[in-house]
């Protein structure tokens, strides 16, 4: 079992991991001078905050990032509560562009990504640090090619993850834990939420849990049904670094963490008792089991965003901008 499930399984996760944070770091890196402008600017109306958010996160590929640098605008007294409500609806639609992406099934690019963006790194490290054409200079767009390469390379390095936890689902489907998973499952779909949020909550990444979750349902090992709840929890799980951020600082950055929980906790609980029909209408937009739950986890997600961006217009919210929270 531990040759069979437990190193490919950590081997793959980790790899993943890495993809994520790498991918995420060199975007940053790219955007992250304009981003907290872009923020403060296009925030006046929650709708315009939602367009930010989205597409911010899209970006990024991590709805944490945008949400932790919101809480940081907010405490450092440059964004008012209220104006980060949109974002914070549109952090969870941006979010679903990587589960998208990992459902189109393109683990085979992940070499001829890594590949590429190794030999466009190379070239700039040629072109700037060994000077190998000294007349060029020190291009504008040498920096951000890096970044961009640096970024490719971690979501190949995502995919090669993918591949590798993927691989153990004939191991994970004979062992006797998965089994006892299984039958408890079938009992209520509590205990998927509740195994999508805790997973999420120690690995800090919905995406690798969604990923995973994608594999299974992918080899048959679980069913539909479960991976849409574990999926429901994974947005539950999410929230807890961002509550992490706002600990120590002011009222108002941690009303923005605590709106982002009450948004995700009631959206699965909103959507709990409707799992059935959420993976009936994900399957008929689908066309493989992975793309099912991608699917359905941007159902889900731009479902609560749309149900939730009236009550951002409530009066009672434009009085905090009034207010001193710090």
């Amino acid at each position: 079992m531990i040759h069979s499930i437990v190193v490919p399984m950590t081997l793959g996760f980790s790899v993943f991991l890495c993809g994520m944070k790498l991918m995420e770091l060199a975007l940053h890196r790219l955007a992250g001078p304009y981003l907290s402008q872009a923020l403060q600017r296009a925030t006046k109306t929650p709708l315009h905050g939602l367009a930010v958010g989205t597409v911010s996160t899209a970006f990024l590929q991590s709805s944490t990032a945008v949400t932790v640098i919101s809480i940081g605008l907010v405490n450092a007294g440059l964004l008012s509560f209220p104006r980060t409500l949109g974002i914070i609806l549109g952090t969870n639609i941006g979010t679903c562009l990587t589960t998208e992406l990992i459902g189109l099934n393109i683990q085979a690019l992940s070499t001829p990504l890594l590949t590429s963006s190794f030999a466009v790194w190379l070239l700039t490290a040629l072109l700037n640090e060994a000077r190998i054409w000294p007349r060029l200079g020190t291009p504008r767009w040498l920096e951000p090619l890096r970044s961009a390469s640096v970024a490719v390379c971690g979501f190949g390095l995502l995919l090669a993850g993918l591949s590798l936890m993927q691989s153990i689902g004939p191991a994970v489907q004979e062992s006797a834990m998965f089994d006892w998973f299984i039958e408890k499952a079938a009992t209520g779909i509590w205990w998927g939420l509740a195994a999508g949020a805790v997973l999420t909550a120690a690995v800090h990444s919905s995406a690798a849990v969604i990923g995973l979750v994608m594999g299974f349902v992918t080899i048959g090992a679980m069913p539909p049904e479960l991976g849409v709840a574990l999926v429901l929890g994974a947005n539950i799980g999410t929230c807890v670094t961002a509550l992490l951020a706002s600990i120590g600082g002011a009222k108002a950055g941690q009303f923005v963490a605590y709106a982002h929980t009450v948004l995700n906790i009631g959206g699965a609980l909103l959507f709990l008792p409707l799992i059935g029909e959420l993976t009936a209408a994900s399957s008929w937009l689908s066309h493989s089991p992975a793309s099912q739950i991608a699917h359905a986890q941007t159902i889900f997600n731009i479902a609560c965003s749309i149900l939730a961006l009236p009550l951002c217009y409530m009066k009672a919210w434009r009085r905090l901008d009034t207010i001193e929270l710090r």
